[in-house]
């Protein structure tokens, strides 16, 4: 089932109108952002969460300058989820096949410090951020699109795939985003980990102050 994916704002008090302290605010957000509770249930008790980068992170394309170097498009609405998550206690961790400057570069902006980079085999690296951390593989999550994501997707109590992702990464997957690899997917996890965790009312409430 797809999320609502619709938000609501109270309407404004009438102009001049004057609350005492601790009154309603005048830009209360109402959460309607909705998952089925089957999902949530199953998302419930996330510590961490591992992201793949191409297909996921970005839309999947490589793009390469006159030098050779790679470069990447994210999406600004996934690199806010990646903010929300740590915010809610929820670590963000990125476990890539690729290594390049801009990826560094982008994560570091986003104050990731769990990062694998030229990493095919990443399960062993899964595992190495699990004993860094304390955590189970019950207490993690994972999105990825391809065929080298399986092994950890099919480990975590809850995976998740984009949209565009390979048909066996859905398959694995208990959610399937209805936005593609680039383009809002993480940011659709993300958003369900935030409300499977209780979290999602009070950072949303926290964006209006």
């Amino acid at each position: 089932m797809a999320p609502t994916l619709v938000a609501q704002r109270t309407a404004l008090p009438p102009e001049g109108a004057n609350f005492s302290r601790g009154g309603p605010s005048k830009n209360c957000l109402t959460p309607t952002l909705a998952f089925p509770p089957e999902l949530l249930l199953q998302a419930q008790g996330i510590r961490v969460a591992f992201f793949d980068v191409d297909g996921v992170l970005t839309d999947g394309g490589l793009y390469f300058s006159q030098s050779g170097e790679t470069l990447k498009r994210f999406n600004t609405l996934d690199g806010h989820g990646l903010k929300l998550l740590q915010r809610a206690g929820i670590t963000p961790a990125v476990i890539t096949g690729r290594d390049s400057q801009p990826l560094r570069v982008r994560l570091a902006a986003l104050g990731i410090t769990h990062a694998h980079y030229g990493t095919e085999d990443k399960r062993p690296a899964a595992e190495q951020t699990l004993q860094a951390l304390g955590l189970g593989w019950q207490q993690a999550a994972a999105m990825g699109d391809d065929w080298p994501d399986l092994a950890v997707m099919t480990r975590c109590r809850f995976a998740c795939a984009p949209g565009n992702a390979h048909a066996e990464a859905k398959a694995a997957a208990h959610h399937v985003t209805q936005r593609a690899g680039g383009a809002g997917a993480a940011r659709e996890f993300c958003d369900l980990l935030l409300v499977a965790s209780g979290q999602y009312a009070r950072l949303l409430e926290e964006s209006a102050r």
